[in-house]
């Protein structure tokens, strides 16, 4: 690749030559993968400790990311320094370990400098190099093979489509250990609890409602003006209509109190059962909050009932209480 200069046009020609060349080494990648990588997923997952990336330099950057990506889909893993682990490091991995160590030339001094102390210790050892015929390759007891036909610097020098292959090969065996184990969107949340996926999936209506005195609630019998002060007084925009054993037979809110005035209906003298709608809308206190969100905005309402399995109120909230959660 020849270096180009000479104006704006030049530089978006260049960077799509870079994406290209990575475009086309991942492409090669894919056409490469062999029972070398069906061997490293077994070893992952027969493995009852931990996966120990390791690797120097930008390798190491890329080491890194993978020990996320493994250890946020149901892999354990960290990244460990190949430097430190000679000075006292090397002491976080035990027999029940498997080590991931990344290596362009698989030549790497601080690498191979603690596979003698791997195999003694019994501990199996997953390569990822762009050479196969290197002394890291040959060492593992499963090589992946991340090399490239050439880089997409214009050098040939800074490490770019090798780095881009090594990180696209680490998700892979990532994404492909995820499916292995059967790991779920719930299990994704559990790993990023604070994180809006995490809010999504794990926040449930019983987390949002609420319960006891704070429920907007009147008898069937109530006075139409009962229900409008304790629908001021909750708070909510609404109240349940009960009956005599707690099970909501209707439900008024601030879009019925409008409609009202604009029939001319009293206040005084005027029951609630004769202006509330009958039939609630209910949710289950164990339904997703993110359920109760699509439920709202599909049926055009700001709040939700919450009943038991026996139908009895236990709970109720609306869109800010969901805003609040950061469900929405």
């Amino acid at each position: 690749m020849q270096p180009k200069t000479g104006g704006h046009a030049s530089y978006i020609e260049l960077a799509q030559e870079v994406l290209l060349i990575e475009a086309q080494e991942v492409e090669a990648l894919a056409q490469r993968l062999d029972e070398n990588f069906t061997r490293a997923v077994e070893i992952i997952l027969q493995c009852s400790g931990r996966v120990v990336v390791s690797g120097m330099g930008k390798s190491g950057h890329i080491g890194r990311k993978i020990a996320a990506t493994l250890a946020s889909t149901g892999t354990p893993s960290f990244f460990m320094h190949p430097a430190e682990a000679s000075h006292g490091d090397f002491g976080m991995i035990t027999h029940d370990d498997v080590l991931l160590a990344l290596s362009h030339s698989g030549e790497s001094g601080e690498l191979l400098a603690i596979v003698p102390l791997l195999k003694r210790m019994g501990a199996k050892l997953i390569s990822m190099t762009g050479n196969p015929d290197s002394t890291l390759a040959r060492e593992a007891d499963a090589h992946l093979d991340a090399r490239v036909s050439r880089e997409a610097c214009p050098l040939g020098l800074a490490p770019t489509a090798s780095t881009t292959a090594a990180l696209a090969l680490g998700d892979a065996l990532a994404v492909t250990l995820l499916d292995a184990r059967g790991f779920s969107e719930e299990d994704f949340a559990r790993s990023h609890p604070g994180g809006v996926l995490g809010r999504r999936l794990l926040v449930h209506v019983r987390d949002v409602m609420r319960a006891g005195d704070a429920i907007p609630k009147v008898p069937q019998d109530a006075a139409f003006s009962d229900a409008l002060l304790e629908m001021s007084r909750k708070g909510l925009g609404m109240t349940a209509v009960v009956d005599a054993q707690g099970k909501p037979v209707g439900i008024f809110t601030d879009g019925d109190l409008r409609r009202t005035f604009e029939n001319n209906i009293k206040i005084d003298g005027t029951a609630i059962r004769a202006v509330m709608r009958s039939n609630p809308l209910t949710i289950a206190p164990d339904r997703l909050a993110v359920e109760a969100v699509e439920l709202m905005e599909h049926r055009k309402i700001n709040g939700l009932l919450v009943v038991d399995e026996h139908g009895m109120l236990i709970g109720a909230f609306n869109m800010h209480d969901l805003l609040r959660a950061k469900v929405v």
